[in-house]
């Protein structure tokens, strides 16, 4: 065996020697999506357990620590996020003064979408009264939304969040989702008196009627 081969093999070994902790941070610094712990397990050649007991020791840590970054478990997997106190520096860092945010037409249909998934175009159309349909193309290239089947009585395609969603709101599930119905009492007489009004409408149209949403 070469001197080579023998550094490589030495160096593949000693990943399980490694002091866990530190290893998971460097790790967990270079992900681009939430790591589950099943994987870095695998990667760090560590039980599940153990890897999940560290992941929580050092998310109680930074918090106690009160550092400006914080470790959350969010849709499956581990990720550090700034904590939201700081949210205003890290604004001004990325933005740097522009304005990189959904608009409120999108943002009022994605949050139809998270609330009555799986849901299709004309049924979002019927609860927020005007086409959405070049807002859920926005939504779909963003990620945030994707097609999840179709409805079996109108064979139309039904749309739902995605995990970047989960991930960009900060949540581990949809079950985290605050409570609606104290804040819209009447959402449901209001779709049901919209939405034999509202037409199938073509996603593919290149241009919105006025009065309806264009394109975010």
């Amino acid at each position: 065996m070469s001197e080579e081969t023998t550094d490589v093999t030495a160096g593949l070994r000693t990943v399980a020697d490694l002091e866990l902790k530190p290893a998971l941070e460097a790790v967990l610094m270079v992900v681009d999506e939430p790591a589950t712990e099943e994987h870095l397990a695998k990667i760090l050649q560590r039980p599940k357990r153990q890897i999940g007991d560290a992941l929580r020791e050092l998310a109680d840590e930074y918090t106690v620590q009160g550092r400006g970054f914080e470790l959350r478990l969010i849709a499956g997997g581990w990720r550090f996020y700034s904590r939201p106190e700081f949210a205003a520096a890290v604004e001004g860092f990325v933005l740097d003064g522009q304005q990189a945010r959904l608009t409120q037409a999108a943002l009022e249909t994605l949050a139809v979408v998270a609330y009555r998934q799986p849901v299709s175009r004309s049924r979002v159309s019927a609860v927020r009264g005007v086409n959405c349909d070049g807002v859920m193309r926005t939504l779909l290239q963003r990620g945030l939304v994707q097609e999840a089947g179709t409805e079996p009585e109108t064979g139309a395609i039904l749309y739902t969040t995605t995990n970047y969603f989960l991930e960009r709101m900060g949540l581990r599930g949809l079950d985290e989702l605050p409570e609606l119905a104290p804040f819209l009492p009447e959402a449901e007489a209001i779709e049901a008196e919209t939405l034999e009004g509202v037409p199938s409408f073509d996603p593919d149209a290149p241009d919105a009627p006025d009065g309806q949403d264009a394109d975010d």
